[in-house]
């Protein structure tokens, strides 16, 4: 960024603290002007979310993202998943991650290379395609558990798992498992967790939250009268599919896999 760039959306950033709704203005009149429109949108966006105006957020990111470059496009996607999470929009959500996932395994999003370039809080770093692909799985459970669809969650999130595994999936992967009464599978994540296996496992939060789960689970135990189901399920099935996904998948072509049209069906069901 230049010094003149800088020093030009210095009073926006100085007025977002001090003044948001004026802040919110002089982003429309930016983008209106079509001045710097890709920053001016996702800012402003932001802003609105802070301000509790999410669902107009929404409206504008949709309204004039067409204004807006063709490498702004992923990172509005991120502020449209954000925004859906503010106002309760899941099903909206899990459509744009499914979304987001397709382009992934099309070539599309990482423009057929190993790696792309990532930014959080103001810093740069490389995001692998598997690290990329686990992240918006992890995402994507979460949506999931926000509608009580455990079975759905535990599909996506064992995949999550064998891309990119950590603790703070692992922990919602435990979760969904207890809620099915899966109670020797979930000890089995959870002894993982709190035997410092999985990247995340020594941050305090991770073992804090494993602790929870593991009294939750034995509290479940203690009072359960039901047995654990058995048989091959609708969830088994979608992880089949995802499974012959990652058997085809080459990132680095950019055909269309027809892999997608056989996830398409168990999603949907799943989502139900």
């Amino acid at each position: 960024m230049t010094r003149q760039r800088k020093e030009s959306e210095a009073p926006y950033h100085h007025l977002v603290e001090k003044d948001p709704e004026a802040a919110i203005a002089l982003f429309w009149k930016a983008i209106n002007a079509g001045d710097r429109v890709d920053s001016a949108l996702k800012d402003m966006a932001v802003v609105m979310k802070q301000q509790d105006r999410a669902e107009e957020a929404i409206e504008a990111v949709k309204a004039f993202r067409d204004r807006c470059s063709k490498q702004a496009q992923e990172s509005l996607d991120n502020v449209l998943i954000d925004l859906y999470k503010k106002c309760g929009k899941i099903e909206e959500q899990i459509d744009l991650l499914k979304q987001k996932l397709k382009m992934i395994h099309q070539g599309e999003a990482f423009n057929r290379k190993a790696t792309k370039t990532a930014r959080s809080h103001g810093r740069k770093f490389q995001v692998t395609v598997r690290q990329e692909t686990s992240r918006i799985l992890g995402n994507l459970g979460w949506a999931y558990m926000q509608r009580g669809n455990y079975v759905a969650a535990e599909a996506v999130y064992h995949k999550a798992q064998s891309f990119d595994p950590d603790a703070n999936k692992a922990c919602n992967l435990c979760l969904c498992l207890i809620k099915q009464t899966r109670y020797a599978e979930a000890k089995s994540v959870i002894d993982d967790i709190l035997q410092g296996k999985l990247l995340g496992s020594d941050e305090p939060k991770s073992r804090n939250r494993a602790q929870e789960l593991l009294r939750e689970l034995e509290t479940c135990q203690s009072s359960s009268m039901f047995s654990e189901p058995s048989g091959l399920s609708l969830e088994d099935a979608f992880v089949e599919g995802l499974d012959q996904l990652t058997s085809q998948w080459t990132p680095y072509r950019s055909r269309r896999l027809p892999i997608f049209e056989e996830i398409s069906p168990f999603m949907d069901q799943l989502a139900c």
